[in-house]
């Protein structure tokens, strides 16, 4: 791997953080250093890098298991890497729209002034929220334009904190310098970007759990279950990337909770079952899948599966050896470490949003050119649950993985700036995209990124809907 390219830096770095065997090394392709999307920002390199990590450790547990004594080859394109982080695809030959026309950018206070904040208003139960916490209507007939006159009356940062008081999804715009300066990043620059615990429950026998046997030609998961308990974007993103090597992968939603249209792309290679944990019946039903599983992976606010009886230590004493992956906004530790989140809120909150201004020449908040930081996370989530399933083979116990989006986001930073990114040209998808049927419609989208020299990446299941599948492996 040639070191002077920055993705295989960056690679190296997550590696030999995860505790990984160095001789893998070697066996990755991910050069180029061009900008690919215009930004200021190593978005390219971030995407290339993250998921060239989740394809280089499941070669080596693909080395682990299938007994061959020479490593196969990863390479990791760096256009199609960042392509494929744009969540663009098609359903019957159209594009569906990604927001809701609230969601967005507000300036506040009554001359304009007063601060900046971004509300998500994907789903409707936050929409709503945010307009009644304004004083309008809720309902999709009230549009910008009132949003906007109602913020005259507030500051950026006290609409945020009466927002988060009320468990909804905003963000006040802060430069670095602020962010850097709020507890909260205080306490997140001081972890890991990913990080990976070992789970110490009463009782535990240290034993290595038993795997299938790998057979001749499978992919480097074959066998390996993964439950997962993830709605948007990175946890999403995760579990498809560990469909594509193979794993067998069950998506488990609540029949009650609502889910954005990217669940059709998201969901390449997966069962897709319902699970009510509002009743017992529904506990049951994921205790059972849980028991069965070799990885458990979630995106829901930290403690909020583990009053359901499905924390950590829960998992690890139902199923010892497991290795439990959890997604967080802005991490479990801190202030704000029950705070709801997602990417474009994450970038507002820790900084991007100026600092993409700032290296335009503008005024007004300007967003990343895609989710980078969901689609990193989702890639970062899947390589730490690889590299703890290698650790769990080589010393047993049961693990926990941990990765935020605002982690990830002083990752991104660190990767420095790039000099003339903003007037990077943006590729076409076409050369990437395939056609598949799916349970939404024909599903147009990007072939996964990395290529394996022995096992290719692929999806052994099509795209199905919320509850399509019985909740049994």
């Amino acid at each position: 791997m040639g070191s002077e390219a920055p993705s295989a830096r960056a690679l190296q770095t997550l590696w030999r953080a995860a505790g990984l065997p160095e001789a893998a090394l070697a066996c990755a392709d991910v050069t180029g250093d061009a900008p690919v999307l215009p930004s200021s920002f190593a978005v390219a390199t971030a995407a290339q890098s993250a998921l060239g990590a989740a394809a280089l450790a499941a070669a080596e547990l693909w080395h682990l298991r299938s007994g061959v004594g020479q490593r196969q080859r990863v390479t990791v394109d760096r256009t199609h890497a960042t392509l494929d982080s744009c969540a663009h695809f098609l359903i019957d030959g159209r594009q569906l729209p990604a927001w809701d026309p609230v969601s967005g950018l507000y300036a506040c206070g009554p001359d304009g002034e007063a601060g900046w904040v971004r509300i998500h208003a994907n789903f409707a139960h936050h929409r709503d929220g945010a307009l009644r916490l304004l004083g309008l209507p809720p309902g999709d007939a009230t549009g910008r334009d009132a949003v906007q006159k109602a913020l005259r009356g507030w500051s950026a940062e006290a609409f945020e904190a009466e927002a988060a008081n009320a468990g909804l999804v905003v963000a006040a715009a802060r430069s670095f310098e602020q962010w850097d300066a709020h507890p909260q990043g205080q306490v997140l620059a001081a972890q890991p970007l990913v990080r990976i615990r070992r789970i110490e429950p009463a009782g535990q026998a240290p034993a290595a759990l038993p795997w299938p046997a790998l057979g001749d030609g499978a992919q480097p998961l074959a066998g390996l279950r993964v439950l997962e308990l993830t709605r948007i974007l990175a946890g999403p993103v995760a579990g498809r990337t560990l469909a594509a090597y193979g794993a067998e992968v069950m998506l488990v939603n609540s029949p009650s909770l609502p889910n954005i249209a990217a669940i059709a792309d998201t969901s390449r290679g997966k069962r897709s079952v319902h699970v009510d944990l509002m009743d017992e019946p529904g506990r049951a039903t994921l205790r059972g899948l849980a028991a069965q599983a070799h990885v458990f992976l979630q995106g829901y606010r930290p403690g909020a599966l583990g009053a359901f009886g499905f924390a950590p230590e829960d998992l690890a004493r139902l199923r010892p050896g497991i290795v439990v992956v959890s997604l967080s906004a802005y991490g479990d530790e801190g202030p704000w470490g029950q705070r709801r989140g997602f990417d474009s809120l994450v970038q507002t909150a820790t900084g991007f949003n100026l600092a993409e201004a700032q290296a335009a020449g503008a005024h007004t908040p300007r967003a990343l050119p895609l989710q980078i930081l969901d689609y990193a996370a989702g890639y970062l989530l899947a390589f730490g649950a690889q590299a703890a399933l290698w650790r769990q083979q080589q010393q047993g116990g049961s693990w926990h993985v941990q990765v935020s989006l605002a982690g990830v986001g002083h990752w991104l930073r660190s990767l420095g700036r790039v000099a003339g990114g903003l007037q990077a040209q943006a590729p076409a998808f076409g050369p990437y995209l395939v056609t598949e049927p799916s349970g939404f419609g024909a599903l147009t989208a990007l072939r996964h990124p990395a290529q394996f020299s022995h096992t290719p990446a692929r999806w052994q299941r099509p795209s199905m809907a919320p509850g399509s599948h019985p909740p049994v492996w």
